[in-house]
């Protein structure tokens, strides 16, 4: 294929860079910043992208943050591009401070505490419904009695008191993130139109000159 890489890359080297990519997370969000100035759209537009892209960050819909970005961008009339690239708010160094906000903020408005049901890790409660999922499917086709403790306990502990409580802190979090983006966006589109104009009236300058002396040389 025309876009495969040479040198395929090793599956522990991926996960690596997901974690710590190359040049670490200050140049990925210097990058991530400068792309979303460069956008060719309104500081407002820009910005309720920018919003749509951080609040869904604090939703439990892993895997699936694009999508529900795009759609709270396209509803918002927000720039959908500014959106994807904002969910990068979300990363590696950031989702255990953002799961354990919306987890206990879920928790503390919902009455609600661990279940004396398990004593599984937050991880070992996702494992535990992703095999309830597939041993599941598999009992579709077999006489295998589906059994769906394992996404029970994780709606009732991880889903539901995430997805509530993930509200607050997203509002606050992406409120935040608007109101500091606009003034921004519109000082730095402002600069950009100002150093754009400048080389175009240099450029005009030196075609003039250049002109006005080819006259003299005739």
């Amino acid at each position: 294929m025309i876009f495969k890489r040479r040198d395929p890359k090793p599956a522990l080297r991926a996960v690596a860079e997901f974690v710590w990519p190359r040049g670490g997370w200050a140049r990925a969000f210097h990058y991530v910043k400068h792309r979303v100035r460069r956008l060719p759209d309104s500081p407002e537009r820009i910005a309720r992208g920018i919003w749509a892209g951080v609040f869904t960050t604090f939703t439990p819909f892993y895997g699936l943050h694009f999508l529900v970005a795009a759609a709270l961008a396209r509803m918002m009339r927000g720039n959908i591009l500014a959106s994807l690239m904002a969910t990068f708010f979300g990363n590696p160094l950031t989702y255990v401070p953002i799961g354990i906000a919306s987890l206990s903020t879920g928790h503390w408005l919902l009455g609600t505490t661990l279940d004396a049901r398990t004593q599984r890790s937050f991880g070992g409660k996702f494992s535990d419904a992703g095999q309830d999922l597939w041993f599941n499917f598999l009992a579709m086709f077999t006489d295998a009695e589906a059994d769906w403790d394992g996404l029970s306990v994780f709606y009732d502990q991880v889903f539901f008191p995430y997805l509530i409580g993930g509200i607050l802190p997203g509002l606050f979090c992406a409120t935040i993130s608007y109101y500091l983006s606009v003034p921004l966006i519109r000082a730095y589109q402002k600069r950009r139109r100002g150093v754009i104009k400048a080389k175009f009236d240099a450029l005009k300058a030196k075609a003039a000159a250049k002109a006005d002396a080819k006259r003299k040389a005739e």
